[in-house]
């Protein structure tokens, strides 16, 4: 048994050997590669609070405007509905182009009814017959 133990015991060192000597070459190479990850991330969110806080409307003008619908009507051409006080204006929007379409009062903008949610029960209505209907047991 002894004898064993001798022969085998040097066998396992050399791999210990050879790990312990690659050990600190791939620990620094694994803090290296975290270390880049992490400047990465924090320069990416770094990079867009920046823009959050460049891009954000301040003052009382950015409370005055609202953009109450729009409604695309061509591949980059949209109709927008804007308060501005107590005006409505209706805008036409176009690639390099702004159109005042209408202006009226903003008392004369049409009332929606809140909580209109017809098309979506529809939807899940419908949604629920088909998936009824594919789960049921073949006849």
């Amino acid at each position: 048994m002894k004898r064993a133990l001798a022969i085998v015991s040097p066998l396992l060192a050399v791999p210990h050997a050879a790990w312990a000597q690659a050990a600190p070459e791939v620990g620094s190479g694994l803090l290296q590669m975290l270390l880049g990850l992490g400047f990465i991330v924090a320069l990416i969110f770094g990079s867009l609070w920046l823009l959050k806080r460049l891009t954000a409307p301040r003052g009382s003008a950015a409370q005055a405007l609202r953009i109450v619908a729009g409604q695309a009507v061509g591949t980059r051409e949209r109709v927008v509905i804007v308060e501005i006080g107590d005006t409505a204006l209706v805008l036409g929007v176009a690639p390099g182009q702004i159109t005042t379409l209408h202006t009226m009062p903003k008392a004369a903008l049409p009332q929606l009814p809140q909580g209109n949610t017809a098309p979506a029960q529809q939807f899940a209505t419908r949604l629920r017959q088909m998936m009824e209907k594919r789960n049921a047991p073949p006849a």
